[in-house]
């Protein structure tokens, strides 16, 4: 088995650090378009997410992916969706695969890439999916899963935890108290 294969070990992000100042950038989607967090941002804030086309945690929940960006689109948010991983070794996140995959799942959000990893390593991402929720001032009010499910999708029923700390965002620009931390692959940073 080599260092390059796939990990099987979960990754769990660190608690919220509730107020940070999300960091700058400028970076490519899949058309070649290039966007800041200032052409990202919505009224009501912004939702980062680190994910990737390989990993099963992000396969599980793509779908709700989709779906709860739509709904933050209508709430105000701006959204994005970062892909960091190091694509030599893992060749299923390239940017053809990325353009691939949002076309296919019509993202309503950019998909961008991180080819030289410093935006991962600015936002301190570790693993796919990671979600950085953002209010209007850009300060970080959550740091937690999309949901309960894990590399397999939960119910469907089951409590939209993003959507719903991001509502509080918007009403209040606090996030919420209790967060559970989101679990993923690691990021795979280039050796």
């Amino acid at each position: 088995m080599t260092g390059r294969s796939i990990s099987t070990m979960a990754i769990n992000t660190p608690i919220c650090n509730y107020g940070w100042n999300a960091p700058e950038f400028e970076l490519p989607d899949t058309t070649g378009r290039y966007w800041t967090l200032d052409k990202l941002r919505g009224v009501n804030g912004l939702l980062l997410m680190f994910i990737c086309n390989h990993c099963p945690y992000v396969k599980a929940i793509i779908d709700r992916i989709c779906r709860d960006a739509l709904r933050l689109q209508q709430m105000g948010f701006g959204v994005a969706a970062i892909m960091s991983n190091d694509i030599d070794a893992y060749p299923e996140d390239s940017l053809s695969n990325m353009e691939t995959l949002s076309q296919s799942l019509g993202f309503s959000f950019p998909y961008l890439y991180d080819e030289t990893q410093n935006v991962a390593r600015d936002y301190g991402a570790v693993c796919t999916p990671d979600f950085f929720g953002f209010n209007k001032q850009l300060h970080l009010q959550y740091r937690g899963r999309l949901d309960s499910s894990g590399r397999a999708p939960a119910a469907p029923d089951v409590r939209r935890e993003l959507v719903d700390a991001m509502r509080l965002i918007a009403a209040t620009g606090n996030g919420p108290a209790e967060q559970v931390a989101s679990m993923g692959c690691s990021i795979k940073w280039r050796c």
